[in-house]
């Protein structure tokens, strides 16, 4: 079994892998627990194409059965594959597991040994935040990319991570407005593309834009938050428009780079290609 994991800024939201299907989670800092949307876990066990009817019977089922599972069930709000922050039904890893257990299926046992271990890797990298980096520096590795571009990539998870500390400081509010304030950086230092424009660039749908950049893309978009962070800390924006017009002001940072780099060597920085693309070129040098 092949287990892939790709976390989120803050390893709040984020997405796993179970044999090439996602699930999505949701880290509670205070309860120290894993929630895992219910949906995803019922198609991956089903192969059902209406995992939500499966999963309404089944809940009526164990409420008549009087089972504690109907009562552990909880919501979050997790984003669906329109891209909007929806509420889903939730349960933490004992709850899953117990779950599961109701669900007929050959993949029940492989899924709840992973499930397990998808559980207890959160709480070991509390302790040993090392081990999240190590983790992901395997992921990437797996997948063909350079360790030169890992190391940036790494580093550019470090330099987001301190934007959006900065912007809650502020009293930004994740999910829009964080979109809002991404999309001004990014268009600042691109030249003029919203973030959504740049992934059409790279025909890009549900990939993460940031692993489908070059090396030179990541160190300017980093460039580009990292001054909207020292910017900010500076003029402390007390409004969300303030704090849009620093972002403008930091992506112009890395955007005057990106204009004296493309001078100087008569080569466009921002590049319509996708890590696939990238792969290919790798091999040919190979």
């Amino acid at each position: 079994m092949e287990e892939k994991i790709s976390t989120a800024k803050k390893q709040e939201k984020s997405i796993i892998i179970f044999n090439n299907q996602s699930v999505r989670r949701h880290w509670d800092d205070k309860k120290e627990e894993w929630y895992f949307s219910i949906i995803d876990v019922i198609r991956i066990l089903t192969n059902n194409e209406r995992p939500r009817k499966y999963w309404n019977d089944l809940k009526t089922k164990l409420k008549q059965e009087g089972s504690e599972v109907s009562e552990k069930i909880g919501q979050l709000k997790m984003t669906a594959p329109d891209g909007k922050m929806r509420l889903t039904d939730v349960g933490d890893t004992e709850t899953m597991l117990r779950l599961v257990q109701s669900i007929p299926s050959p993949k029940a046992e492989p899924f709840k040994l992973w499930l397990a271990r998808a559980g207890k890797e959160r709480i070991d990298e509390t302790a040993d935040p090392e081990k999240a980096i190590d983790r992901a520096m395997r992921t990437y590795l797996k997948k063909g990319y350079p360790k030169e571009w890992i190391n940036q990539r790494l580093k550019s998870i470090e330099v987001r991570k301190d934007l959006t500390d900065e912007w809650e400081n502020r009293g930004v509010k994740e999910g829009l407005e964080f979109a809002i304030l991404t999309d001004e950086i990014t268009k600042a230092w691109t030249g003029g593309l919203k973030t959504k424009d740049y992934k059409k660039l790279k025909d890009l749908k549900k990939e993460n834009l940031r692993d489908n950049m070059s090396n030179l893309e990541l160190v300017l978009n980093m460039l580009a938050e990292a001054s909207t962070t020292e910017i900010s800390k500076k003029k402390k924006p007390k409004t969300f428009e303030r704090n849009k017009s620093v972002a403008r002001q930091g992506g112009e940072v890395a955007g005057n780079a990106r204009i004296e780099i493309e001078r100087k060597t008569g080569v466009k920085v921002i590049a319509g290609k996708n890590t696939k693309m990238f792969g290919k070129e790798r091999k040919k040098i190979k």
